[in-house]
């Protein structure tokens, strides 16, 4: 189901004002591509760089233009493993957090 516009600037609104909500944004696209769904978590990556610092600014802090990002983020986007890394390194400084990856114990 495709986002309304009224809905993604909504998502921008609170986004912009609201620090918790950004963090849980960028948390949940990390999330959803580490469980596979990349798709989800490209588009959330979308939203969360279009609510924030912009594909403007991402791409000269990555050194990719504007629209390669916008292009690797999108809908049939395929970004390398390095241009994914890339990006969630400028994401991560931007919003003063570290991702680290915790390991579920074996429920056997």
């Amino acid at each position: 189901m495709a986002l309304t516009r009224h809905f993604r600037e909504t998502v921008q609104v609170r986004a912009q004002r609201d620090a918790r909500f950004r963090r849980a944004l960028l948390e949940e696209a990390v999330n959803e591509i580490l469980s596979g769904d990349l798709a989800v978590g490209r588009a959330l990556l979308r939203d969360y760089v279009n609510a924030t610092l912009g594909f403007e600014k991402l791409g000269t802090e990555v050194g990719k233009s504007e629209k390669s990002l916008q292009r690797m983020l999108g809908p049939s986007g395929n970004p390398t493993a390095e241009n994914l890394i890339a990006i969630l390194v400028v994401l991560q400084e931007h919003e003063s957090v570290q991702f680290k990856v915790k390991l579920k114990k074996d429920a056997a």
